[in-house]
């Protein structure tokens, strides 16, 4: 199994990360439409201090989790040999 760490103590598996989005996508209608649909479901998970802005959504099979590492940090550590 390879995980890909997303911050604070959180790992999650890389086969279930369906996509890395920018929290500028925040912008977007649409986007907050969606995360406020997914809290009011349980299935966000917020692993930023609460000092630490958000920087990064990561998609999962389980739910969004909330991640203080960019998207472009996330990428590269998922594309990192065993």
């Amino acid at each position: 199994m390879v995980f890909l760490y997303l911050g604070g103590n959180c790992t999650v598996l890389k086969r279930d990360v369906i996509a890395i989005l920018s929290a500028y996508t925040r912008v977007s209608s649409i986007t907050r439409e969606f995360i406020q649909y997914s809290r009011g479901n349980n299935l966000v998970r917020s692993e930023s201090d609460p000092g630490n802005k958000e920087k990064s959504y990561v998609l999962t099979e389980k739910g969004i989790y909330f991640s203080p590492v960019s998207c472009d940090t996330l990428r590269k550590r998922g594309q990192m040999p065993l």
